[in-house]
Parts: structure tokens; sequence; C-alpha cells
């Protein structure tokens, strides 16, 4: 059976940002940073401040002359502390991950990744899964301490699988959810259930998305994908183009067998917001989606 690998990394797997987590419970340490710390200040979109492929700071004492409570520290960035915070409204030229992405280096990708996902944690845990008390931030912003006992929850990470089915020769099955825009596909995905192996949930979400068996799960990589707090789980799998697809639980509006020259046009073409009329449009490189399309496209069927 022809296999492929993953090029290069996912964009956003690439982490050079030295998250210094030993300095989390480091009050003196923190406190010693925060005069040149900066900040990255996010909206409740998802949104911050850009200036061309840079994102945008503030200096961390226009917040006060202290580590801000509701702000986390996402680690060093150039010698200087690095803070995220979440905020109501900005102004400027603003931009999110999936439009500013592909424009940001590596370490700004991991900062912005980062920010987004703590973040996200942050504004669905403000309180207790065990008896609904209140929670404050602690640990530099990496965990959360009930208020009624004491008890410390800490960041929660959604696994999900995402996979690239083909035939084993030139096909691969793509689809479109719902909600998207007719001609937008893409590789199948589903979310972990508890007591769960990957690969059972390889079997499974296909299987409910488009009603087909797949053989020969083989892993691909990894890449987080903070919408909200995710780490997307790539596998590749095989199937029979000849067994008839059926959308069984509803979350796939249309599927289909694409050739490998189709799919190699739709990479030339670019991404979902190309401005064109082809028949197919796939994600964009700050998606693992993508780097798996490019590789089953480029390898020999």
């Amino acid at each position: 059976m022809p296999r492929f690998e993953l090029a290069s990394p996912p964009l956003l797997s690439r982490s050079p940002l030295d998250r210094a987590e030993e300095l989390r419970k480091n009050t003196d340490a923190l406190r010693s940073g925060w005069p040149t710390a900066k900040v990255l200040q996010v909206d409740h979109r998802g949104r911050l401040r850009v200036e061309g492929d840079s994102l945008v700071y503030v200096d961390a004492t226009d917040l006060g002359s202290e580590p801000a409570l509701d702000a986390v520290f996402l680690g060093i960035d150039d010698g200087r502390h690095l803070w995220a915070q979440r905020v109501g409204a900005l102004t400027g030229e603003l931009g999110d991950l999936r439009t500013i992405g592909e424009r940001l280096d590596a370490t700004q990708l991991s900062i912005l990744t980062s920010a987004l996902a703590i973040l996200n944690w942050h504004a669905s845990a403000s309180f207790s899964a065990l008896d609904g008390a209140a929670t404050t931030p602690s640990a530099a912003g990496w965990s959360r301490v009930s208020t009624s006992n004491g008890h410390e929850e800490f960041p929660r990470t959604d696994p999900a699988v995402i996979c690239l089915v083909h035939d084993g020769a030139d096909k691969v099955l793509l689809a479109r959810a719902p909600a998207w825009p007719e001609r937008r596909f893409s590789v199948l995905a589903g979310f972990v259930e508890a007591g769960e192996s990957l690969e059972t949930c390889v079997l499974r979400e296909i299987r409910e998305e488009v009603g087909i068996t797949v053989s020969d799960i083989t892993y691909l990589g990894s890449q987080p994908w903070p919408f909200p707090r995710s780490v997307m789980i790539g596998f590749s799998a095989v199937a029979d183009p000849e067994v008839p697809l059926n959308f069984v639980d509803g979350e796939i509006a249309e599927a289909h067998w694409f050739d490998r020259s189709e799919v190699r046009a739709a990479l030339e073409v670019g991404d979902w917001a190309a401005d064109s009329d082809s028949r197919l449009l796939l994600p964009g490189s700050i998606s693992i989606a993508r780097g798996m399309l490019e590789a089953w496209a480029g390898s020999a069927g």
C-alpha cells in the first residue's frame, strides 16, 4: 500500500517560543520581568492588532505596576516576558489567526496560538466543575483555583482526529460541512470521545459521517487548533470508493471522491478565500489539512 508523509511540520506546530513554564509560580521573577514585558491583547472574537506581518503589543506598565490578574504568562520572547490578555474592544487594524496566520513567522504563530488557546479556556472556566464555585486565576494564568475549597483546575485541551481518506491509488475523499459555502471541501475530522483510542475515533467518525469503513490507519502529525482549544491529530486511511456514501449523522452536507489531478489544480488555485470558479476549494496553510493534502497530492499513487 503506498504511503506518504507530511513534507514539513504543520505551521501551528512549529513552536520556537520559550514558554519558561518554570517561572509560572515564581512571583518574584514575574514581578521583576513585568516592567519590560509586553502584552498581546485579544478581543472576544479572537482578533488582535496587527501591522503588516507583525503582531502589535502594549507595554505591560500601561496596565499597572504589577502583573495583571487577568493576564497569562506565555513565556520569554527576545529577552522580554510575554503575556496575553482578553479585552473588550480594540481599535486599529485587526486580524485573527485565520486571516493573518500565513503572514506570521513561526515564533509569532506560536505566541498567538498559545494565547488563543489559554484565553479561550479561561473564558469557560470561571466556575468550578466540582461545585460551581467561582474560580480565580493562579500560576500566572495556567490554572484556576476554586474560591470554595481551593481545588486547582488546569487548562483543558480537546483532542480531535483529522483523517485523509484515500483509495490507495489516485482518489481522495473530501467533504463539505452544512455551514460551509459550496465548493469548500476538506478532509474528515471529529472529536475523540471518552474511553476511545485515536484509531477507534477515526473508524467511528468516518463511519458516522459518511457511512464507510476504513483500514490502514496511519499517523501523520498533529497541530494545536485554538478554536476554541483543541489539538488536531492527523491520520491517513484507506477506503473503497465503490462503497456508497451515507451521511449518517447530518454533519456532512456532501462528499465526493476527487482524483489527484483535481486536488493538485485546487492547491494551485489557493485556498478557501481564492477568487476562483474552481469546483474545489481547499483549506489554507494554517490547517494541518492543507499539509496532508499537499503530501498526498505530491506522492505517487
